[in-house]
């Protein structure tokens, strides 16, 4: 597949990012058959999956698409081997829950939407982990303190805490239609653009900066491009 690196280099990585973060999310994308591929190749794949229990993995079957390289190799593994190589990775996945060492932790949690059984909200952690939390009103677009009560395979239900109060101060009133965001300060208690004295200024700002700071997703694309740069870091030595 023309890579520049092979799979010890991708432990490493993995090794260091885990020791130096921990807590963090890893996915990966496996290809099953790709051409070449040996049942011997393929048994480190599931070798890999098993030492790391990805709670994310994305498991493909070789396509040739036409205008690759890919399409135009020589010794392609048999459609059902494919198939069977896809099956047993799908298999190896669903037999392990990869956050039940997280159950009982204490983590913040940014309220994002509604899940599909009424009962729960549906946040995420500052590793991008899904967490269901029983819905109450006010919580949405907030970040509150959850205790991890259970766990599933795909998400973590957590229990709010009775003082969490994270990101539940009063917030800035939205900008007026059509107002160019940032051009108009809205205060917590005053209609906007009728902010009386600096305290109403100064809570607003602390507002703004509660809210960029517990962004979870923002948290996730950087743990990306910071796992990106540690990978280019590594592949020129500078580790």
């Amino acid at each position: 597949m023309k890579r520049d690196y092979v799979v010890s280099d991708f432990k490493h990585v993995v090794d260091y990012v885990r020791k130096h973060v921990p807590g963090v999310t890893i996915a990966t994308d496996i290809i099953c058959g790709f051409p070449t591929e040996t049942e011997e190749d393929f048994e480190g794949s599931l070798e890999l999956v098993r030492d790391y229990h990805f709670p994310s993995l994305f498991i493909n079957q070789f396509y040739p698409r036409p205008g690759t390289p890919a399409a135009h190799m020589k010794n392609r593994v048999p459609t059902q081997v494919v198939k069977e190589r896809s099956r047993r990775m799908s298999q190896l996945f669903q037999s392990y829950h990869p956050y039940d060492h997280k159950l009982g932790e204490t983590q913040r949690v940014l309220i994002t939407e509604r899940s599909h059984d009424g009962v729960h909200l549906v946040g995420h952690n500052k590793f991008y982990d899904q967490v269901l939390v029983p819905a109450e009103e006010g919580l949405m677009g907030r970040t509150v303190e959850v205790k991890i009560t259970a766990t599933g395979k795909h998400y973590l239900v957590g229990k709010r805490l009775s003082h969490s109060a994270v990101g539940l101060t009063t917030r800035p009133r939205p900008a007026p239609k059509g107002a160019v965001s940032g051009s108009v300060r809205c205060g917590p208690v005053t209609e906007c653009g009728a902010t009386h004295g600096r305290q109403g200024s100064s809570q607003t700002k602390k507002d703004r900066r509660t809210v960029l700071t517990t962004d979870a997703f923002i948290v996730f694309v950087a743990l990306s491009v910071g796992c990106m740069g540690l990978w280019l870091r590594y592949n020129y030595g500078a580790f």
